[in-house]
């Protein structure tokens, strides 16, 4: 075998060394922005479950001052960036209130809004 022969072997096999390697750097990126995704997601979840609570609590607490108003309640203790909370409490044929409450958070990309109706309980 001569020299120039080899030569060019080792050539192609650094390329298609290259290539593989390219191959699993691409595979492991598309995995790793999967998971980045959906832990935003979970991230998401979890801060309107806690806007949520908070937003009960508050209402529990000042429901008969504020019928029929839409109170926006101040969360940048909170520090959560691209997030708001909003709050009605109307009064209902039952005459239990029931609470309105909107939250609106946001990460990277994604943005959650969500609207839910609740009962308040004495």
């Amino acid at each position: 075998m001569n020299k120039r022969e080899r030569k060019g072997f080792t050539l192609i096999l650094v390329i298609v060394t290259m290539v593989l390697v390219a191959a699993e750097i691409l595979v492991l990126t598309a995995g790793s922005n999967a998971v980045l995704f959906q832990s935003n997601r979970a991230y998401l979840q979890a801060v309107e479950q806690n806007l949520t609570a908070s937003a009960l609590a508050w209402a529990k607490e000042n429901a008969p001052d504020n019928l029929d108003k839409t109170v926006a309640l101040d969360i940048m203790g909170m520090n959560l960036r691209r997030s708001s909370l909003s709050v009605t409490i109307g009064q209902f044929t039952n005459e239990e209130p029931q609470v309105q409450i909107d939250t609106l958070c946001g990460r990277g990309r994604q943005t959650q809004k969500r609207s839910g109706k609740y009962k308040i309980m004495p």
